[in-house]
């Protein structure tokens, strides 16, 4: 049997990183895709094939996965779209350009890369396409809404094309982990220092207070908070499963929120999740 093959987004750290790791070692043929050149060729350096794919160029995409065809003579076996960032503010201090620019990443990135991908799978005859969703994409907190969003749409958009798929051997799956560990805080420094005036918005106090110390603080894990490797396991039972779920939970924190999402009335859930 020829070994599979699996493209990861967002291998630079985090889920990512250890995704590629841990698949490599069940003897997969990791194709660990990173948005920095100097990334990539940090994991060439560890033994990784790692073509440059950047969700908010689409330039990339395109070339990113031909690199990836062309090692495999046509073919790909997996797809796990993972990298993302968070960009926190409220609602109200979010400027249509931080939204229009996080959905480019986090949206419609991944909808163009799967797309290029769907063809090849058909073709094929099989294939697995991964999400990594979020916890955040079955409920809202507050001072995420930016990040909600996009796993709100991710969500939808993934539904749809698992119900379009049926039959044709192309699985489609949701990974929803809670906190994990990552560096997801430290990247959104930038596009939160790029968008948010917080020192304009009516709760600037709250932002020096809470939002600021969380950023740039000492990191510091959230309650339940699992390492990466958590994510891993999950996502092999996505992709090694004769017949993988729908959604995968990883976290408490997701059983939790799934579980109240179907048995709350939404007020009752907006008071809960206010609660912390």
């Amino acid at each position: 049997m020829s070994t599979k093959s699996l493209l990861i987004t967002g291998c630079s750290s985090g889920i990512g990183l250890d995704a590629a790791r841990g698949l490599r070692a069940r003897g997969w043929r990791v194709f660990a895709s990173c948005r920095q050149e100097d990334d990539c060729q940090r994991l060439r350096d560890e033994g990784f094939d790692s073509p440059r794919i950047d969700y908010q160029d689409e330039a990339s995409i395109a070339s990113g996965l031909n690199d990836v065809l062309e090692a495999t003579g046509g073919t790909l076996d997996a797809l796990f779209n993972n990298g993302a960032y968070a960009c926190p503010g409220l609602v109200e201090d979010l400027p249509r350009g931080a939204l229009r620019e996080i959905f480019e990443a986090n949206v419609f990135g991944w909808h163009d890369l799967t797309r290029q991908v769907i063809p090849v799978m058909r073709a094929q005859g099989h294939g697995r396409i991964i999400q990594n969703s979020s916890v955040l994409g079955l409920v809202a907190i507050g001072w995420r809404g930016a990040y909600v969003s996009t796993k709100f749409a991710v969500e939808g958009l993934t539904d749809t094309l698992r119900v379009e798929l049926r039959g044709t051997n192309i699985h489609v799956v949701l990974i929803e982990p809670g906190p994990v560990t990552s560096k997801i805080r430290e990247n959104a420094r930038a596009p939160f220092e790029r968008w948010i005036d917080w020192e304009h918005s009516v709760r600037a106090d709250d932002y020096r207070s809470t939002v600021r110390p969380r950023l740039y603080g000492p990191y510091t894990k959230d309650t339940f908070e699992l390492p990466a490797e958590a994510v891993t396991k999950k996502l092999i039972r996505a992709l090694e499963s004769r017949r993988p779920r729908p959604r995968y939970y990883v976290t408490t924190p997701t059983y939790l929120m799934g579980t109240l999402r179907r048995i709350l009335p939404t007020r009752a859930l907006d008071w809960v999740i206010s609660k912390g």
